[in-house]
């Protein structure tokens, strides 16, 4: 079993979820459909490829969070086609940082999803348009399975003891449901269905023990 790693970083970034219309909200972590979006980017594949959309799908996808960021609101004014105006909502996340891995037993498409990220065919970015990724993207792929590989990388944060990791439910376990899983990005037809998800925090190192000097004194 191998893993492909990403790091998803940016200023702003924004995984839709739940939009409607006037409002476009973001998760708290990069969705399963907006990540296989941006692959989707880097392969060259369009919109219609419903095949290829399905066979990334059954990728095992995991997100551990090494930055949380915090949401902001931006708004558009918007002209109707009666000319009437009004105002759209639109979430980000800003200042988060994540590791995002697919496991695959199937080494060969690991490599062609890593050549392509390394190689785009058209722009990528993090859910938006307006959020081009900063900084390394494709970590490269890993001998492990999905969970062990999303732990032992390098934490570049310092200061975090524990860590959040959302990942795909294996068969049996208990999980959160949502629907984020893509079956087609046809804009005549688009469609995603539900996948249940864990969410484990695991502890990344010992937390720092306070120096009390009067200890010392006896």
């Amino acid at each position: 079993m191998s893993t492909l790693l990403l790091r998803l970083a940016a200023p702003l970034q924004s995984w839709g979820i739940d939009s409607k219309f006037d409002i476009r909200r973001t998760g708290r972590e990069p969705s399963k459909s907006g990540v296989i979006g941006l692959i989707c980017a880097a392969l060259g594949i369009k919109r219609d490829d419903d095949e290829m959309v399905s066979q990334l799908a059954t990728l095992r996808f995991g997100v551990r969070v090494d930055k949380e960021g915090h949401f902001v609101r931006d708004f558009h004014m918007v002209r109707s086609k009666k000319g009437e105006s009004y105002v759209t909502n639109r979430y980000y996340l800003a200042d988060a940082e994540f590791l995002v891995g697919f496991e695959s037993v199937d080494e060969e498409l690991l490599k062609k999803i890593e050549y392509a990220l390394l190689n785009p065919v058209f722009p990528l970015y993090l859910g938006r348009r307006s959020c081009p990724p900063t900084g390394r993207l494709c970590l490269g792929i890993r001998k492990l399975e999905l969970e062990e590989a999303l732990l032992e990388e390098e934490f570049r944060n310092e200061s975090i003891e524990t860590v959040r990791i959302v990942m795909d439910a294996k068969k049996g376990e208990d999980g959160n449901i949502v629907k984020d899983l893509p079956i087609s990005y046809n804009p005549e037809h688009r469609k995603h269905m539900f996948r249940k998800v864990t969410e484990k925090y695991r502890a990344v190192r010992e937390p720092l023990q306070c120096h009390d000097p009067m200890a010392e004194l006896g």
